[in-house]
């Protein structure tokens, strides 16, 4: 047993996400003595959540900046796509964005929120097209634990019968929230075009649970939840696993290397403390990486030796390779039959209430599909908080521009593709060897490549949008555009994953279906680096899952040892 700062300890987890979260809950629960460290600063929900102000209240009304990329109010503290002074590069010629969040929870303080599971295909995609690699572990296995994480979490939703929707267990899920209007006529463009359209699997309360109330669909879930309707390890499973009196939790340590022993076991890892630029070694008898897929490869690669010069548990040299994201392209239109409808709140959960998922796995099949992989339609509008392009092109001036604004409120639709690429040699990320951030490590540089199947993809999107739209009786406002043009940079969509794969061989994956690294037996990965592909459904419940399942089996061996 290790200690720190007069703390004995089991396990050593780097990352308060979703997967270092989860994995400190099941493992405290088990009896077991968690150390978790967290590059970011310490983050109290309760006392720093902005849920309640207006956008007035903010500069620029709450607008996006270069250092707020998602509003002034945003959960996010400490982070984003630029983090001074934590640079990362780009190889020449491509693009990648890079997101991160230096705070206690990490992403989980702002993330959608939606969480559809993988059916049985999105595990064995190379089974069914030849592209990839399939996961070592199929969906019969993860059924079981997506249902208890399901439960642990609490999801609103529904079984619909669609099966890009798997069923969740009897009793598992919370009630959906009721569609709002627009939505509405969504589902009856739908119904036209033959498409499915259902509840969005939603990580937020409809009901009240353990500690946590239910949603009271008046605030913005991007900004944090301080009554942990809306799910974040900070309101739920951090708090929990201290509750337990076996884990400790340290802020503003930037893991910087993990150590490896004579006999080949993990040891322990050296941090740098943010506070004061100091080093600080810790010993391990385990070791949890959860810093996210690029920050967990960035951290083993940077850790040489001279049994793994080319990174630590990289004898495979897949560490930083099969790097993936989501696919997006967003598209909007107008629809004159919501002009002038009366005005009320319709926040709702902050986000959909319906979706529509990927409908035509027949045609991938038969190849009437021109891509292999599929996506999901998300669905934005109504009466959001008026913001700064509110009343763009209105003519005029004084009363008959306001009467102008007040009809066309709410009568816009957004459309967010949302779609699974196919994992390719040209996407992955290495230590750049001229560039270190500020506490001396050095960073990643990036390279990135879109194939046909992505561009396909998009063109299907953006056919598919347009009729929805003038199904709706609409015309549509995006550009025109080419698939090109639409499709948004690697990285935009912050669902990077890949990049220390799972597998069944040694020599082309990281780690096993456990997430035990193949090379050293007490080295563990629980973040979406473990991820063998990146099927179009949004990933943080995946890695809740694999967390759950995994840090369980991990408890079970410790206890038994």
């Amino acid at each position: 047993m290790a200690s720190f700062d007069g703390f004995e300890y089991d396990v050593l987890i780097v990352g308060s996400g979703a997967g270092g979260g989860m994995a400190a809950h099941i493992l405290t629960e088990a009896g077991i003595k968690v150390l978790m460290l967290e590059a970011g600063r310490d983050y109290d929900p309760v006392e720093e959540t902005p849920m309640f102000q207006m956008n007035h209240e903010a500069p620029l009304r709450g607008e996006s900046t270069s250092d707020k990329n998602f509003g002034y109010f945003d959960a996010t503290v400490d982070g984003g796509w630029e983090v001074p002074g934590e640079p990362y590069t780009n190889a020449e010629g491509t693009t990648f964005r890079w997101w991160r969040a230096r705070m206690l929870g990490g992403r989980t303080n702002h993330f959608g929120r939606y969480v559809p599971r993988f059916n049985d295909r999105d595990f064995k995609p190379f089974t069914h097209d030849g592209l990839g690699v399939d996961w070592p572990l199929d969906y019969d296995e993860m059924q079981p634990w997506y249902d208890k994480t399901e439960k642990l979490v609490g999801v609103s939703g529904n079984n619909p019968g669609v099966y890009d929707v798997p069923d969740s267990g009897e009793g598992v899920l919370q009630p959906h929230a009721k569609p709002r209007v627009y939505e509405l006529l969504v589902e009856a463009a739908c119904k036209k075009l033959g498409l499915p359209i259902v509840p969005m699997r939603r990580a937020v309360l409809t009901r009240a649970q353990d500690t946590r109330e239910a949603c009271f669909n008046a605030t913005d879930c991007g900004r944090g939840c301080s009554i942990g309707a809306a799910f974040q390890t900070t309101t739920s499973v951090i708090p929990w696993a201290k509750d337990t009196g076996n884990l400790k939790v340290v802020t503003d340590a930037m893991v910087k290397e993990v150590h490896l022993s004579d006999d080949g076991k993990a040891s322990g890892v050296t941090f740098v403390n943010r506070k004061n630029m100091q080093d600080v070694r810790v010993d391990a008898d385990y070791v949890i990486l959860a810093a996210s897929a690029c920050e967990t490869a960035r951290l083993m690669l940077n850790s040489t030796s001279e049994k793994f010069p080319n990174g630590l548990a990289n004898s495979s040299g897949q560490v930083g390779r099969n790097l993936m994201d989501s696919t997006g392209a967003d598209f909007t239109g107008y629809i004159p039959a919501l002009e002038g409808r009366p005005k009320y709140n319709e926040d709702g959960l902050a986000g959909n209430h319906l979706y529509i998922p990927w409908w035509d796995y027949e045609g991938q099949d038969d190849g009437s599909v021109k891509f292999k992989r599929g996506y999901h339609l998300e669905i934005g509008g109504g009466f959001g908080e008026p913001g700064m392009g509110t009343g763009n092109g209105a003519d005029g001036y004084g009363k008959s521009a306001k009467d102008q604004i007040r009809k066309k409120y709410g009568s816009g639709i957004y459309f967010a593709l949302r779609g699974e690429m196919v994992v390719n040699e040209n996407c992955y990320c290495e230590i750049d060897p001229d560039v270190k951030d500020k506490w001396g490590i050095p960073v990643l540089k990036f390279h990135w490549k879109w194939s046909d199947e992505e561009y396909n993809q998009v063109a299907h999107g953006m056919e598919w949008t347009e009729k929805l739209i003038k199904a709706m009786g609409g015309y549509v406002t995006s550009p025109k555009r080419t698939p090109e043009e639409a499709l948004l940079p690697g990285g935009l969509i912050i669902h990077e994953v890949g990049t220390t794969r799972m597998g069944d061989d040694p020599a082309t994956s990281v780690t096993n279906k456990w997430g035990q690294t193949w090379d050293v037996d007490n080295l563990y990965i629980m973040d979406g680096g473990v991820f063998a592909s990146n099927p179009h459904k949004n990933c943080t419940i995946t890695i809740l899952t694999l967390a759950m399942k995994n840090a369980t089996k991990l408890a079970e061996e410790i206890k038994n040892a």
